[in-house]
């Protein structure tokens, strides 16, 4: 209908230019300024010019509504989730529903956890003492009936994920280094601890059958998300900062998928070990090759999800080197991962493959955005996205048995790293003592409540 509209005003438009044209060779055919009359050339029939007229008139409009259909735009197809690029309903993109920002610790007795199967981007990064934490986003939370164990929060974790305009799940943190953020005005979240972070909005609970450690034991489920949402009267849809669409360049859906092979300078990377970086967990995946997928282990053991067992499976991995430095003049032992400060150095690897990237983040909710050396956005395939985040200048990776990072970017140099050998005992041993300490420091329990209480 809109279309025919836009092509009866141009054939207005056109019907009048021809009118004009009309009269000004009626008014050319008349004395010029000798006052002499010019001949007429022809005498033509009222008839045959209103049969012109019409002639003209029908292709002014045919004319008008094919430049219309030029610029209409392509059929966008059916709506696709931000996360992973993959088809959603679209009664799940009308709803257009905010994701949770889920703090898991890491900590080998706090294995396995519950809601990784839901996790669509899933971020490590290191903490204090030698120690990472990871952060899960996710989608699909409304009917999860038990999250965690949750573990505390550390401000770099907050500045990464608000690309996702997330509601972030969290149980303490150092309240020194994180409440510039985490009181600000656009940023929600639900703080197990209480206090000045943020409100508990008695969200968590404990569960420990087996008599570990009380701080691997808090949990929250959709419901009490939900009930915290309530009293605190957030949206649950997305804010106006929240900048809508893919936030990766998404392939594989309806093209083919990215395999590297078009990089000469793509290197095998079937076998992913963070252990340099992360050197207490010992992160590291392994590609499948009949699945296209990367394998999750801890402790040299698969990450699983408690519920249904599956191990923590990604499409993509991507490494992002970021400059760092500690808080009170370098004093502290918490750390300042410079994550939106970019331009930097990076690595995306799929489908046994590797290549260097370079990656960029412009604000606060702007998504980090890939590029390859050639400076063209590097193609992601659809799925879930693994991000380790490491420090600039001092931590590397292994990709097949070949060391990237620190002092070699993009350089086949042999592997001389420090080897981390399983160890059942690591729990401890001093690095983990220390560790410990600082987790210690960092939350007051004074508002928790009571084991058991809801």
């Amino acid at each position: 209908m809109k279309k025919k509209q836009i092509a009866l005003l141009l054939a207005v438009c056109a019907i009048g230019a021809l009118t004009a044209c009309s009269s000004s060779a009626a008014a050319a055919g008349k004395s010029s300024g000798s006052g002499e009359t010019a001949a007429p050339a022809e005498t033509v029939s009222e008839e045959t010019a209103e049969e012109t007229e019409k002639e003209e008139t029908e292709d002014a409009a045919e004319e008008a509504e094919e430049t219309v259909e030029e610029v209409v735009e392509e059929d966008p197809g059916p709506p696709r989730s931000a996360l992973t690029g993959l088809e959603i309903s679209q009664e799940e993109a009308d709803a257009d529903l905010r994701p949770l920002a889920v703090m898991y610790p890491i900590d080998r007795l706090a294995q396995p956890q519950y809601g990784l199967d839901r996790v669509q981007v899933f971020y490590e990064i290191l903490e204090e003492g030698d120690m990472s934490r990871q952060m899960g986003i996710v989608q699909d939370w409304q009917n999860l009936d038990r999250i965690g164990n949750i573990r505390s929060i550390r401000s770099y974790f907050v500045y990464e994920g608000l690309e996702w305009d997330p509601i972030y799940i969290h149980y303490g943190g150092p309240t020194d280094y994180c409440i510039d953020i985490l009181t600000r005005h656009d940023v929600d979240n639900i703080n197990g601890v209480g206090g000045p972070l943020g409100p508990s909005y008695n969200a968590y609970y404990r569960i420990n059958p087996n008599g570990i450690p009380t701080e691997h034991t808090a949990y929250t489920d959709s419901d009490h998300v939900n009930a915290a949402i309530d009293e605190a009267g957030w949206s649950r849809t997305h804010k106006e900062l929240y900048q809508h669409g893919l936030h990766f360049n998404f392939v594989g859906l309806d093209e083919p998928v990215n395999t590297l092979d078009q990089y000469p300078d793509a290197v095998d990377a079937t076998e992913i070990d963070m252990s340099a970086s992360f050197p207490m967990t010992q992160s590291a995946l392994s590609y499948d090759e009949e699945t296209g997928l990367y394998y999750k282990r801890l402790y040299g053991q698969p990450q699983c999800d408690a519920v249904s067992g599956n191990q923590m499976a990604f499409d993509n991995i991507f490494v992002k080197i970021c400059e760092y430095d500690h808080h009170h003049g370098g004093e502290s032992a918490y750390l300042r991962v410079y994550v939106s400060d970019g331009p930097g150095d990076g690595y995306y690897i799929t489908h046994g493959k590797m290549i260097h990237v370079t990656w960029t983040k412009d604000s606060d909710y702007s998504p980090n955005v890939y590029v390859d050396d050639n400076g063209n956005p590097v193609d992601v395939n659809v799925g879930k996205t693994m991000v380790f985040i490491i420090h600039k200048d001092e931590d590397t990776f292994l990709a097949n048995d070949v060391s990237y990072g620190a002092g070699h970017i993009w350089g086949e140099v042999p592997a001389e790293e420090e080897s981390y050998e399983e160890d059942e005992d690591y729990e401890e041993t001093e690095d983990y003592e220390e560790y410990e300490e600082y987790e210690e420091e960092e939350t007051v329990y004074e508002d928790e409540p009571e084991e058991g209480e809801w």
